[in-house]
């Protein structure tokens, strides 16, 4: 895989998980901006599990060049918009987003995209991850929304549908 530039929470599930080891594994490098970086480090101080980017070897942080590159979408949030930006300004990178509206601009915009979930896919087919299946339990558990059709598909992409 690519680089990738990663909003916050597929670092968030992915270490509530136990499964950081993931991104470095699939990708070349991991790029995450500042919007992304002050989002985890808010959650830490409130006492969110959430890890801390600076301690991880695989992860650079980087600032979009121009705040211009993105059409003003005001529904986003700080960590989706630079994400966003930096795509626009790597195009061979891959985003990793889960929120909708993020993931429709993205789609707009031309850019690659996966998610958390398409991530896991990719792992169990690198032979990272035995089995989806209690994984995406877990992420349910930790209150990542799946909607049932979107499980269902899942599990037959990961070739675990009953």
């Amino acid at each position: 895989m690519p680089d990738v530039i990663c909003n916050t929470s597929p670092i968030q599930y992915f270490h509530q998980l136990g499964l950081l080891h993931i991104f470095p594994a699939l990708a070349h490098r991991v790029i995450v901006p500042p919007a992304v970086m002050e989002e985890l480090s808010m959650g830490r101080s409130v006492g969110v599990d959430l890890p801390d980017p600076n301690t991880l070897d695989w992860v650079a942080i980087r600032r979009p060049s121009s705040s211009s590159a993105l059409p003003l979408v005001t529904d986003l949030g700080p960590g989706e918009t630079e994400v966003l930006m930096l795509a626009l300004e790597s195009p061979d990178a891959v985003v990793v987003l889960d929120d909708a509206l993020a993931r429709r601009v993205a789609h707009t915009l031309g850019i690659r995209l996966t998610g958390t979930l398409g991530l896991l896919l990719a792992a169990k087919r690198a032979g990272l991850i035995p089995v989806v299946q209690p994984i995406l339990d877990t992420l349910q558990d930790l209150r990542f929304r799946i909607a049932p059709h979107t499980r269902a598909a899942v599990l037959r992409l990961a070739g675990e549908a009953p």
